[in-house]
């Protein structure tokens, strides 16, 4: 096949990455080229489609095509650490529309609709001065934690998600009996997920005398442990998690001089339709 006269003006890359990770996370062949220079390019018209497609969101189906369009040395998008995943989305947008993010806030105090820029490269420097502590220390055991990958995260919130929808749905039973049982069952099937999720981010159980890293002793250890067991890793886990989350930013209404914060989520569904 001939080459294209028009490929000099193909997109090329806006800006170059590197990921929290460093992709100790991911698997051999996640990534290709060097891990601290990644290219970005921009979003094309079919990227922005797909970031419209509301099915597609919810699978992540959407998410994933974007980041292998644009940023096609990540070979592999599924098999992305959760903790890369922020860091790439802004960097795409970035890319595409340029670092300034432009938001609308009600006054809370007035009801005056103030508009702010944000400027994403914060984002960036935030996410690479991340610290992700992988290790949980019980007294009598050390357990090595790793981060859900892309996949996994998508698979245990649409879980979630259809579990809720499912308590929901609990009201429109009539009888006691009936919506009590339905109840338990779902509060049962949501303790297992939450089990499932702690497992799956286990890498391995030091008891001092054996390192278990079987993924079948693991699990059966998660549903035997005590509680007190679970609340810590529980809170461990929701402590990394919110070193990772970006802080709001303290904003002032131009109208009343109100001061509130301003939160910036990096939802796919808005972060980048409302460019």
């Amino acid at each position: 096949m001939a080459n294209n006269p028009l490929q000099q003006y193909f997109r090329q890359p806006k800006i170059y990455i590197s990921l929290p990770s460093q992709g100790v996370y991911s698997e051999p062949g996640t990534i290709e080229g060097d891990l601290t220079k990644i290219p970005v390019f921009g979003m094309t018209g079919m990227d922005e489609i797909m970031l419209r497609t509301a099915d597609a969101l919810l699978s992540g189906e959407s998410t994933a095509s974007v980041i292998k369009s644009c940023c096609p040395a990540i070979v592999n998008p599924w098999e992305i650490s959760t903790l890369d995943i922020d860091l790439i989305l802004a960097s795409i947008r970035i890319a595409t529309y340029g670092e300034d993010l432009q938001m609308i806030k009600t006054c809370e105090n007035c009801g005056t609709e103030n508009e702010y820029s944000v400027k994403l490269s914060r984002f960036i420097d935030h996410y690479l001065n991340c610290h992700y502590n992988n290790v949980i220390d019980l007294g009598h055991l050390k357990v090595t934690i790793r981060p859900l990958t892309y996949r996994q995260s998508q698979d245990f919130s649409f879980k979630n998600f259809s579990l809720q929808q499912r308590i929901l749905q609990i009201n429109d039973i009539k009888n006691e009996a009936e919506r009590r049982k339905a109840s338990d069952e779902i509060m049962k099937e949501i303790t297992m997920l939450r089990n499932e999720v702690f497992a799956t981010g286990i890498e391995s159980v030091d008891t001092g005398t054996t390192v278990v890293d079987d993924r079948d002793f693991i699990n059966e250890w998660i549903s035997n442990s005590d509680q007190i067991i679970m609340k810590q890793i529980n809170q461990h886990m929701e402590k990394n998690k919110l070193d990772w989350t970006i802080k709001p930013e303290i904003t002032k209404c131009e109208n009343c001089g109100h001061e509130s914060f301003l939160s910036v989520e990096l939802d796919q569904s808005n972060f980048f339709v409302n460019a």
